[in-house]
């Protein structure tokens, strides 16, 4: 099997209508980050906090795949030049459910998932979740439920998992993502010396101490497939 490890970033879902984390004037949907998403504006007003996250739930329940989510599953188990079959396995600093919606089987939600409410005290309660939280709604233990969402200055839990995945890839495809957060932006440095990187991104035009790279300024779905195409017709 090669093993395609995808990280995959805001601009995979702008395509299906869902705002990218930060535009020119450095605010996400008219607030500003500091004010909605780390856990410091949790503590200070969390009722703003879960009305804007219950508005960007909605809006990722109204969205549907696109091109670039779907491509990952029509091209996972595909057999390569070699013969091979592409394993996909996708690291998403995404937090909707498009990839699996269009079928992707084994993805890694880096950054957390809207579509969970986690406690705020026992961050192992984590519950499926499609309707806005209140103030009122709590863990089965009593406390407040907050959004399933990894925010600025909290820990990322699966990072470790991240980065053993890396680790063991044939191929790393970076695909809708700045490279400007971390710790996710830092995963393409524990690829394997010469693992090649695919990236696609009409902004991005390297990835310092990469090699070898293969860049694609398209948008996510045009350029991931043929990416993919490429890695079909050459591994």
């Amino acid at each position: 099997m090669l093993k395609l490890v995808v990280l995959s970033g805001a601009g995979v879902s702008a395509e299906s209508g869902l705002n990218t984390f930060r535009d020119s004037n450095g605010l996400w949907e008219n607030y500003r980050i500091e004010d909605v998403a780390t856990p410091e504006a949790f503590l200070l007003n969390p009722e703003l906090v879960l009305s804007f996250y219950n508005m960007r739930r909605q809006q990722v329940l109204k969205a549907e795949p696109n091109d670039a989510h779907k491509s990952l599953e029509i091209y996972n188990n595909a057999k390569t030049k070699s013969g091979r079959t592409l394993g996909i396995q996708i690291i998403t600093q995404n937090v909707d459910d498009l990839h699996e919606r269009a079928g992707s089987g084994s993805v890694l939600h880096l950054h957390g998932e809207i579509l969970k409410a986690r406690s705020t005290t026992h961050p192992h309660l984590i519950y499926d979740w499609k309707r806005d939280i209140t103030l009122s709604d709590r863990c089965e233990q009593g406390s407040q439920l907050r959004p399933h969402i990894v925010w600025f200055n909290e820990e990322v839990p699966l990072m470790d998992e991240a980065i053993a995945l890396v680790q063991k890839a044939d191929i790393l495809l970076i695909v809708g993502t700045s490279l400007a957060v971390y710790p996710a932006a830092g995963l393409v440095h524990y690829r394997q010396e010469l693992c090649p990187v695919y990236l696609v991104d009409p902004n991005l035009s390297e990835v310092p101490g990469v090699h070898p790279l293969y860049l694609y300024k398209e948008e996510a779905g045009h350029g991931i497939i043929k990416a993919l195409q490429h890695i079909i017709e050459n591994y």
